[in-house]
């Protein structure tokens, strides 16, 4: 199943610069690990903002959610789910 997700991250203006860096390295690590396992194929950085525009491509929206729940920034995060189908112009398979 593939879904659009708009991720929107608002960290504190006033977090403490090493817990930001280890925090933004484990979002690295992690989000980095799913695009190599085939479940986030598509990731791109909305420009001028700090959020994102990525595809999942994944089993159940149970997983969608315990995949983006697992993100060290989730906390930090508004985040906009939209389950996709294949539309009936698409001329590919």
């Amino acid at each position: 199943m593939l879904y659009h997700v708009r991720m929107d991250v608002h960290l504190p203006p006033d977090m403490d610069a090493d817990e930001k860096a280890a925090l933004l390295e484990r979002e690295k690590a992690y989000s980095q690990q799913l695009q190599r396992e085939g479940k986030w194929p598509h990731i791109w950085r909305i420009a001028g903002e700090y959020a994102n525009f990525s595809i999942l491509d994944v089993d159940s929206h149970d997983e969608v959610h315990q995949l983006l729940s697992g993100l060290p920034l989730f906390g930090y995060m508004d985040i906009t789910v939209t389950p996709l189908a294949k539309h009936p112009s698409d001329i590919k398979d």
